[in-house]
């Protein structure tokens, strides 16, 4: 995570002959991300800001344009790369919803106080969401949890100021 920002996908091929590449997309839907701009291509340490020249859907992927990429050799060097934005640019959200990123790092403990782990990462399973909780220092045992994102019936308070998503799950599921 780097401050101020979020990711959204990365670069993963290049596509044709003349510089276009394929993206792989983390918003929903996955053409979402042709709508925000500057983009910001990072990998390792290297970061440089791009606007997007074209892009449209390919199949089940995108494909982009970016300038000064004009052949494929120059499209093979942009693989690896991650699209990054301003995370200001994202839209607001009604109280209540959260964007992934939000949670991520988010300290889980449950109705008993224990300390479940942190929020490593979100996956989506098509009923609900579900959180890859990690354990660390600060947790009771060093089992790794998949929990159900199910606002009221299991997640029960998320306070982002706070850091903290309180849960109602056993430390025994």
């Amino acid at each position: 995570m780097i401050k101020g920002k979020v990711k959204l996908g990365r670069i993963n091929a290049a596509y044709g002959l003349k510089g276009w590449v394929k993206v792989y997309s983390d918003t929903d839907p996955m053409e979402q991300i042709l709508t925000y701009s500057p983009w910001w291509l990072r990998r390792g340490e290297q970061e440089i800001q791009v606007e997007v020249e074209k892009g449209r859907t390919h199949g089940r992927s995108l494909v982009v344009l970016l300038p000064g990429i004009e052949d494929r050799n120059q499209a093979e060097g942009m693989i690896g790369h991650e699209v990054w934005i301003d995370s200001a640019s994202l839209p607001q959200l009604e109280s209540g919803e959260y964007y992934w990123h939000q949670l991520e790092g988010l300290t889980v403990v449950n109705q008993s106080d224990l300390v479940l782990g942190k929020v490593d990462s979100l996956m989506e399973t098509g009923a609900n969401d579900v959180m890859v909780v990690s354990p660390g220092p600060e947790s009771f045992d060093d089992a790794e949890r998949l929990i159900p994102f199910v606002k009221d019936a299991v997640v029960k308070e998320v306070n982002i100021e706070a850091a903290i998503i309180v849960v109602a799950w056993e430390s025994d599921y």
